[in-house]
């Protein structure tokens, strides 16, 4: 009789803890998975199209950059409207001229070496927004999942510790536990109510940071199986690829290119620039015309654009002391996102024999519980370990798969034209 009173008591919680494991299944056509959150995120978000108008006016500048001086023409008249003879217009000289601007030292070449480094920059600004929209998005809908989860698991504790909580009180009328237990029991249940609200909060929070990506569809069902797929342990300290290769370091290599480009424009600047004059003059006094040439040339005495150089050539070492400070940020990056990840798998893969561990002890416990055999502290001790492993469980598969985001975002190889690998 014992026993089937063990079994009927322990068979509800068994159920529960269940529940909190896993959910059921969501219809295909109803589910949003990863793949289609990030495609549905980079036609919602406004960050690449202002990405991509970046490289739009970069290249309106390299049009501009290339372009040459416009001539000019000058009218000039002179000897009129004086005294004597040259009180009218009768001894006015007229001089219809056309100036050329000749640009040298090589300073269009150099302009359009400016801008052509400014479209580099402005598609590696475009590859980058890319690849943050997609480690939002992926971190928001990872979010998303564990937050689900741990609101299952607290709506499970809840009914649990409200099912203990049931059977304290009755047990207590009948005069086989002490009231402390049935007190014992409340407090759970009223701590258990409190997480459980929490958790629902949470989720709701969690799916509103998924829905600026995706939509109304962030309020839908969510893929449990792709967040619940093996885990890919890659132990060791392997860098995966060079990190100069890496979208990491493209910011910092276009901003040095940029920067040798500034040098080769200031040196360009300190050749000075001549004006070429050809026109005609007309004498009314004896009605005969005259060519007139000349040509201009400053005289760079005050500024020579030395100092300019200079500074240009201090910036470019500036931008070069940075990309190797880049490099060495990049590499540090990489090996904290390998080392999370190693360690989330690592959590993951123990979760496994810890969850059906915890599972057995809590199930030992309610029987024992329902026979007499242990007392209510051993039962409250044995449900919080099981649904604290469950916890752990979700927060590790979390963390392996962010470290994983973060991991690729960091490895991500820029090819060029806004194109990422």
């Amino acid at each position: 009789m014992k026993r089937l009173i063990a079994a009927v008591v322990a068979a509800p919680f068994c159920v529960l803890a269940a529940q909190a494991q896993t959910s059921p299944p969501p219809a295909d056509g109803d589910m949003l998975t990863l793949g289609e959150a990030l495609t549905e995120a980079g036609r919602i978000s406004p960050a690449p199209v202002a990405a991509q108008a970046g490289v739009s006016a970069a290249e309106a500048a390299r049009a501009v950059a290339g372009l040459r001086p416009n001539p000019s023409i000058s009218i000039e008249t002179e000897n009129l409207l004086g005294t004597g003879p040259y009180r009218g217009f009768d001894e006015s000289d007229t001089t219809v001229a056309f100036a050329l601007p000749v640009e040298l030292g090589g300073k269009r070449s150099a302009r359009v070496a400016v801008a052509d480094a400014g479209i580099r920059q402005a598609e590696v600004d475009l590859a980058i927004t890319r690849a943050d929209l997609r480690l939002d998005v992926t971190q928001a809908y990872i979010g998303a999942i564990a937050a689900d989860r741990r609101a299952a698991i607290a709506e499970a504790q809840l009914a649990v510790t409200t099912e203990n909580l049931r059977i304290a009180r009755d047990r207590v009328m009948v005069g086989a536990n002490s009231p402390i237990d049935e007190q014992r029991a409340l407090l759970e249940a009223v701590r258990s109510r409190a997480e459980a609200g929490s958790a629902r909060r949470a989720a709701m929070a969690a799916r509103s940071l998924l829905r600026p990506y995706v939509g109304d569809r962030a309020l839908g069902a969510l893929d449990v199986g792709w967040f619940d797929r093996p885990v890919l342990a890659s132990y060791g300290p392997d860098m995966p690829g060079r990190a100069e290769d890496m979208l990491a370091l493209a910011a910092a290599a276009v901003d040095t290119e940029a920067a040798e480009a500034g040098v080769r424009l200031a040196r360009s600047q300190r050749a000075p620039d001549v004006s070429l004059m050809a026109g005609t003059r007309w004498l009314a006094g004896s009605n005969d015309q005259a060519m007139v040439f000349g040509v201009t040339i400053p005289l760079p005495v005050l500024n020579g654009g030395k100092a300019a150089v200079t500074q240009a050539a201090r910036e470019r070492d500036r931008a070069q002391a940075r990309q190797r400070v880049a490099l060495f940020e990049a590499e540090q990056a990489i090996a904290a996102a390998m080392a999370d990840r190693d360690r989330a798998a690592t959590a993951v893969e123990a979760s496994g024999p810890a969850l059906v561990a915890s599972g057995e002890a809590a199930r030992i416990a309610r029987i024992g519980y329902a026979e007499g055999k242990f007392d209510q502290m051993v039962l409250l001790d044995a449900e919080r370990t099981l649904f604290d492993t469950q916890r752990a469980a979700i927060d590790a598969r979390a963390a392996y798969h962010n470290a994983v985001a973060r991991l690729e975002r960091l490895t991500t190889r820029f090819r060029g034209a806004g194109e990422i690998e």
